[in-house]
């Protein structure tokens, strides 16, 4: 250092911060064996404090505002120093400028996965992420319980720890809230204010205020994500149009092989679980048929197969021929306790049981082991 260097750190008589950075929460002014001289001038800007360290010991802090440094300003330093009937001499002590204002675009995340449970999925394992905003609001506690002697504190040298922190009060609010995972992404707003609640009591230990929360995005197994899709789509489907369309497309399928037991076998997979709206809409025929017979006083028409109503799920499915039975049978979708049903019979019945069926049964062959 040379003498012009020396003899210009002998006072300061400016004490200011400009920050140009936009990630600096806690600066210490330069002093490097500089004295501060009575009456020096400090310049404190908004968004900003100043606090006084004496050999460790925290004493005045400084609200926005430009100030000449007296010992009228500074009590606790001066009681510190033991100033009693004033003091005018070249003083030393450390400055820490805090940065108050909102540090946005913070980001947050769960690293690992968090397990919930949901009543029609199960355990599923979740993963969530989002930004925050957080601020400091009490300096002192901050350099007494982040800082240190940190003479430039940024964000990211705490932003670990608060990422941890959010990640697992984060998860205890997702468990807590019992909203569905299907209803998940449409709850973004209500989970940003649950998780908000959960960490803002911890951020003020740390002398800090997490003035914003926000739910960015919520991962879910690929699975379960699928499922849910195709739920909301069901949902917004008409669902006896759609009905319609699989079964015209069962029965061209089986008509293009009508003697194989392969193609009816599809047609009759394909249509079974719309069994009720064939049986509904053969019904309607029927009636047509019977209410024509009636108005041109002819007799039913003779043969007339005799059609049986099968139990699927606790859903009447049918009506079926025995021979549409018979291929059940054999592709073991009719089991002699499946309840059927068919007119004259005074109640739903054991397949097993009905006479003109057991024959059918006989001829399957038994289960593969």
């Amino acid at each position: 250092m040379g003498l012009f260097d020396k003899l210009k750190g002998e006072f300061i008589d400016i004490i200011e911060w400009t920050d140009s950075s936009n990630d600096t929460m806690v600066w210490r002014f330069p002093r490097y064996q500089n004295e501060i001289k009575m009456n020096a001038k400090l310049t404190v800007r908004e968004s900003q404090q100043a606090v006084f360290i004496n050999e460790g010991k925290l004493a005045d802090v400084f609200q926005p505002g430009m100030y000449t440094l007296t010992t009228q300003n500074m009590p606790l330093l001066t009681t510190i120093k033991g100033w009693k009937y004033g003091f005018n001499s070249p003083f030393k002590a450390e400055i820490y400028f805090i940065n108050t204002k909102n540090f946005t675009d913070q980001g947050w995340g769960t690293k690992n996965p968090i397990t919930i449970s949901d009543d029609r999925f199960g355990m599923v394992d979740v993963r969530a992420h989002g930004k925050y905003a957080v601020r400091v609001v009490d300096p002192v506690l901050f350099i007494k319980e982040v800082v240190g002697t940190d003479g430039d504190f940024t964000t990211d040298e705490i932003a670990n720890q608060l990422r941890s922190l959010i990640a697992t009060r984060f998860s205890d609010a997702i468990a807590e809230s019992n909203i569905p995972v299907d209803k998940l992404s449409k709850n973004f707003d209500e989970l940003s204010e649950i998780g908000l609640k959960k960490v803002e009591k911890d951020f003020t230990e740390y002398g800090l205020k997490i003035s914003k929360f926000n739910v960015e995005n919520i991962e879910m197994p690929e699975d379960i994500k699928k499922e849910i899709f195709e739920l909301s789509r069901l949902d917004k489907i008409d669902m006896q149009k759609l009905a319609q369309l699989k079964t015209a497309k069962a029965i061209e399928e089986a008509a293009k092989n009508p003697g194989g037991t392969a193609g009816a076998g599809m047609g009759m997979g394909m249509g079974f679980g719309m069994g009720n709206m064939m049986g509904n809409v053969f019904g309607q025929n029927m009636q047509q048929q019977q209410q024509q017979n009636v108005n041109t006083n002819m007799p039913p028409p003779i043969n007339n197969p005799v059609q049986y109503f099968v139990a699927v799920n606790n859903q009447q499915t049918g009506p079926f021929n025995e021979q549409i039975l018979a291929q059940m049978i054999q592709s073991g979708q009719l089991k002699k306790e499946t309840m059927i049903w068919k007119a004259g019979m005074p109640a739903w019945s054991q397949a097993g049981t009905v006479a003109e069926l057991a024959g059918l049964f006989n001829t399957a062959p038994p289960p593969l082991p």
